[in-house]
């Protein structure tokens, strides 16, 4: 067995024409999540477990770690991961900094994929996801 070795977390920072209310209720509330990522029954309240609906790999079970409205979330996704998002808002705009970690190049996903390669995918997607929450918060 190959010895555990972490691997660099998914960071993104992304700055949004949007106040911060606004993009905090598209990443901290079932409806926002559903809007832009998954669809999912998300409750912000710390220590809920929810799932989200990753489509063709079924449902995620995921649980609220920490919630400090409307500055932080941050929620387990799966067996491995975690997932954070931090917001700061500055004249009605807002910066958001999303971190993906738990990514281990000596683990499989539920799904038997490893590790190095979802990581790089899922770097893609989220940049592609961080543009449809563009959309969603300044549309």
């Amino acid at each position: 067995m190959e010895k555990s070795k972490a691997l660099a977390p998914i960071e993104l920072n992304k700055s949004y024409d949007a106040p911060i209310e606004e993009v905090w209720k598209a990443v901290a509330t079932s409806e926002g999540l559903a809007g832009w990522f998954m669809p999912n029954d998300f409750q912000p309240v710390e220590g809920s477990r929810f799932d989200l609906n990753s489509g063709q790999f079924g449902m995620s079970p995921c649980i609220v770690k920490a919630l400090n409205p409307p500055k932080h979330l941050s929620f387990s996704w799966g067996k491995d991961w975690v997932l954070s998002f931090d917001l700061k808002g500055l004249n009605g705009k807002t910066e958001l900094a999303l971190t993906h970690s738990g990514w281990d190049s000596s683990k499989l996903t539920e799904f038997n994929a490893p590790h190095p390669a979802v990581r790089e995918n899922m770097a893609r997607g989220w940049a592609n996801l961080l543009e449809k929450l563009r959309d969603y918060v300044e549309g």
